[in-house]
């Protein structure tokens, strides 16, 4: 059976920030990540996608930890990638993201996708 593949929205290489948690929580439960950032690079060993539309896979999960704001400019990308589940991790959320999501046929989920993995952050240290 082929891992299951997630995109971290907003992945960063600080240890302290809860989207790289996300990243190490992904790769010790055993998923396959995909980190995106438009920055590029590597974090955590990983390649990094500019965006969602270059990852050459397709996305079952999508976990967004980006600011609002930016969240909107890129739910369209997401909606495209069609993710069987999309998480909006809490400071990412704004009644406007949620609503526009919605338009676009994705159902957010409104929680902490790592809590969601079964462990906590707190188990991935910066």
């Amino acid at each position: 059976m082929s891992k299951q593949t997630v995109a971290v929205i907003g992945a960063s290489s600080d240890r302290g920030k809860y989207s790289n948690k996300a990243v190490r929580a992904y790769v010790a439960q055993e998923w396959e990540v995909y980190p995106v950032n438009p920055k590029g690079g590597e974090i955590e060993g990983l390649k990094v996608f500019p965006s969602i539309e270059d990852i050459p896979v397709k996305i079952d999960r999508v976990t967004m930890y980006l600011p609002p704001s930016l969240g909107l400019k890129a739910l369209p990308a997401i909606a495209a990638a069609d993710p069987a589940e999309f998480f909006v991790n809490p400071g990412a959320e704004s009644e406007e993201l949620v609503t526009e999501a919605e338009s676009l046929g994705l159902d957010p989920i409104l929680t902490c996708s790592i809590v969601d993995l079964g462990v906590s952050p707190a188990q991935f240290p910066g």
